[in-house]
């Protein structure tokens, strides 16, 4: 038997450190976006669900991202970064508007590893 909570767009989160709103968090597997300040120690909201836009490599050298492109985040650079399974990154989701190598930044669809897209389910 299951009982329903939430839709499950957002979850909880309490930080050891303040956060500030657009923050990018990752927690265990997921990339989650703070949509508000949270205090040190406080419990507030993270986003596992939306459109954001992340900063990416940009300019000379940087890299570019065609629409519905699955990719990742570096939380060691906080950047995203393309969908390689390099150690450190985490899926991010999928590019929702492709971004050019000089772009500075790039419009990510969150998408949390283990979701099918259009599964049907």
């Amino acid at each position: 038997m299951a009982k329903f909570i939430q839709k499950g767009s957002r979850i909880d989160y309490t930080p050891v450190a303040a956060v500030a709103a657009g923050d990018v968090i990752v927690v265990g597997d997921l990339v989650c976006v703070a949509t508000g300040p949270i205090a040190a120690g406080e419990t507030g909201s993270l986003a596992i669900e939306g459109v954001f836009e992340f900063d990416k490599d940009g300019g000379s050298g940087g890299t570019a991202f065609a629409q519905g492109e699955r990719v990742d985040y570096d939380a060691s650079g906080a950047k995203i970064v393309p969908a390689e399974g390099t150690a450190g990154t985490r899926q991010a989701g999928f590019v929702f508007a492709a971004a050019a190598a000089g772009d500075l930044t790039v419009q990510v669809k969150l998408q949390p590893a283990g979701i099918n897209v259009g599964s049907g389910s």
